[in-house]
């Protein structure tokens, strides 16, 4: 039957109203797609919400990001920040996981490095959870990619990015003020001294090595074979360090004292002058956000007469 004219106008406005009124439909979130760190990628269909951290790395990343809310698991060593240390582990301490308390977990996204065993790695892959593998970053414009990745991954893509300015800005002070020195200290980083006579330390290629470097030194070990090696006492004191800097203070308690009372380190110039210090290892040999921390610590260390230029 054929509408009046008038009636079928009225209802024509109706529909178009109604079509004006009605909200507009949600548009479907972007999939978020990246490589997963071991040659294939990682697909993601919203920002994960429930993450586990295999790293301590990973951790501190996580939580400088702003998705600390969104980690429900940690692994064994993660002890920063103390936000870190109330949340439950999935073990790690024997270089193993609890992967039932890990599924129970439910997480949407685990975070594991370049050292978890690929044993590890299988067993979390045959659970088909989505799992990532942070690189390994090998200078500081590599960790500032892995804090925007993660970023990315659980939706604070800002504060990644904020963060990223932030830590740039105090690396190119850092720098700035290293510049200033008038002489490249030799340093001797100590990592493990069980052995006394043949301590270990950090070679080339690691974050030790290139942070002393950045921070106006010489690293002592740059010279050895491997990421980690021992030096033999006699080899320490022919080089004869203006700096001994003991990473293996944090977790072993060696003290300047000790180190002054070992036989033949007296020969040292670092031991004669009372520059054997304790530093924090943990912010030079974690690749997250605090490494940033530990280049402007060893630039006050290394150059204390410009300290005052970074406070």
């Amino acid at each position: 039957m054929k509408l009046p004219f008038r009636l079928s106008v009225i209802l024509t406005v109706l529909a178009l109203l109604l079509s004006a009124c009605a909200p507009a439909a949600t548009p479907t979130p972007a999939a978020l797609v990246v490589p997963d760190g071991l040659g294939g990628e990682l697909t993601l269909s919203a920002p994960a919400q429930r993450v586990v951290s295999l790293a301590p790395s990973n951790t501190e990343i996580l939580f400088a990001v702003g998705a600390g809310k969104q980690t429900v698991a940690r692994e064994d060593f993660s002890n920063f920040p103390e936000e870190a240390a109330a949340l439950p582990s999935v073990g790690g301490n024997m270089g193993s996981y609890d992967l039932e308390s890990m599924v129970s977990l439910t997480p949407d996204l685990v975070l594991a490095s370049p050292l978890t065993s690929p044993e590890s790695i299988q067993a979390i892959q045959d659970l088909k959870l989505p799992l990532l593998v942070v690189p390994n970053p090998k200078n500081l414009a590599e960790l500032y990619a892995n804090l925007e990745l993660v970023g990315k991954l659980t939706g604070h893509d800002a504060e990644a990015k904020t963060l990223v300015e932030s830590l740039k800005a105090r690396e190119a002070k850092a720098l700035e003020v290293a510049a200033k020195a008038t002489e490249k200290p030799l340093v001797f980083y100590e990592l493990d001294a069980t052995e006394p006579a043949k301590p270990w330390t950090s070679g080339p290629g690691t974050f030790i090595d290139l942070l002393i470097g950045l921070a106006g030194g010489q690293n002592v070990g740059a010279s050895l074979q491997g990421e980690w090696a021992q030096i033999s006492q006699e080899e320490l004191i022919v080089q004869n360090p203006d700096l001994i800097l003991l990473g293996d203070a944090l977790y072993g308690g060696v003290t300047p004292e000790q180190v002054a009372a070992r036989p033949g380190w007296e020969a040292i110039k670092a031991v004669q002058n009372n520059r054997v210090q304790t530093f924090n290892d943990d912010l030079v040999s974690r690749p997250g956000p605090r490494l940033v921390d530990g280049l402007v610590e060893l630039v006050k260390v290394l150059h204390p007469e410009l300290a005052g230029e970074l406070n």
